[in-house]
């Protein structure tokens, strides 16, 4: 919580993208995610490759405030030091490791948030937040005066 105050406002200063007011990543990576608005529904699409529907965790913070928490399963015991028992085995690149990540968006007014929904499908995590149905406008008619009420 501490690097979300003291880090991240200092990381967009050195960051070469954009500052956001409506976003924000902590931990060790950051995640891409695309955002579209349809005339029903927002759509949020994040790249959580290697994570299944149990690593990865939505939720609605603040009262609109949605948060996306992911962290990749431990490793299997049987995968546990599978190289290092090999004799002469030598590392010279580990970058597969899925670190930790959070993303949180500031969702818009008028949106359902009881209607969220979440899946994850071939290394996407894909949330839906519908719209509130737009208020019907009464259409124009013609109201009787009287001359008492």
């Amino acid at each position: 919580m501490a690097d979300f105050f003291l880090g991240s406002p200092f990381r967009r200063l050195f960051d070469a993208r954009p500052f956001s007011a409506f976003e924000w990543s902590s931990g060790a990576a950051a995640v891409a995610m695309d955002w579209v608005e349809t005339p029903a529904s927002h759509v949020l699409r994040v790249n959580v490759a290697g994570l299944g529907k149990d690593d990865v965790k939505v939720q609605v913070e603040d009262g609109n405030v949605l948060t996306i928490r992911g962290a990749p399963p431990p490793p299997a015991a049987k995968d546990k030091g599978k190289h290092e028992d090999e004799e002469g085995t030598v590392w010279h690149v580990a970058e597969r490791g899925k670190p930790e990540f959070a993303r949180a968006v500031a969702l818009p007014e008028n949106l359902r948030v009881d209607g969220i929904r979440a899946g994850v499908e071939n290394g996407v995590l894909t949330v839906v937040v519908p719209k509130e149905a737009a208020p019907v406008r009464p259409k124009p008619r013609p109201i009787a005066v009287s001359s008492k009420l």
